[in-house]
């Protein structure tokens, strides 16, 4: 193949529609699920997206000339999956950064425990400090530079002695935030071997933004997704998800 052969045959493979799960799409949002392993914006890793692809998307399927605005809102880590909203416009994305910064977001996530925290509920507050070197988050004392405040509800859904089924509610953003909070009671997350150590066990990281809720920015309806976590895949087979999610 000659190198103008290359070039159009990679030309043809970026003009391609990326295949996006889509929950809800208006003129001003769209709403979809994030797999795992997959970054919600651009990094240094230079991977693929789903920001990136969500701008192809819209570039390819609305047939727009130029350059996309899409608007981040909020985040998830590389490991965790579930839904995520971005902005179609600058207008809806300032007022989404509002709600989010003024409580009006409502952050769900499921998570595998292992063990299980003690009592049905419970908070956790915290103060975080994140180390750029290495990007761990640790928790830390009030006083210490970078330290953030962190807080977040959990509610154990179901128990199974070795590992549980928990609701997590957020009321925080930091980085790695449930991740770290639920290492600090010595009940990290299944897979999560970056905090959890060894009493982790090795496996796709158990965490799944299950449920997001927020006001329209411009209808100020306020919508609420749903989606469970792969119920097929180890360990989240080990419940009963329909029941857990039913329970909300």
């Amino acid at each position: 193949m000659t190198e103008t052969n290359e070039k159009i045959v990679t030309e043809q493979a970026e003009a391609q529609e990326p295949k996006l799960n889509i929950l809800y799409e208006d003129k001003h949002i769209i709403v979809l699920l994030k797999p795992q392993m997959v970054a919600c914006c651009p990094d240094e890793s230079k991977d693929d997206n789903l920001f990136d692809q969500v701008k192809r998307y819209i570039k390819i399927h609305y047939n727009k000339p130029g350059n996309v605005y899409v608007g981040l809102v909020h985040r998830l880590d590389r490991p965790t999956g579930g839904v995520m909203v971005y902005a179609k416009t600058s207008k809806a994305a300032a007022r989404l950064t509002e709600g989010l910064q003024s409580g009006d977001f409502e952050k769900k996530y499921l998570t595998v425990l292992c063990g299980a925290p003690d009592g049905e509920r419970g908070t956790l507050r915290n103060y975080l400090r994140k180390n750029t070197v290495n990007n761990m988050v640790y928790i830390c004392t009030p006083s210490e530079d970078g330290a953030k405040y962190a807080e977040l509800d959990y509610k154990v859904l179901e128990n199974k002695g070795k590992y549980s089924l928990v609701e997590v509610r957020l009321h925080t953003g930091r980085t790695h935030q449930i991740r770290v909070q639920m290492a600090g009671i010595a009940h990290p997350i299944y897979g999560d071997m970056r905090y959890g150590g060894a009493q982790a066990q090795k496996g796709k990281l158990a965490l799944w933004a299950y449920s997001l809720s927020f006001l329209h920015p411009i209808t100020k309806e306020r919508l609420k997704f749903m989606v469970s976590p792969p119920e097929t895949d180890a360990p989240w087979k080990a419940f009963n998800l329909a029941k857990a999610v039913e329970i909300q």
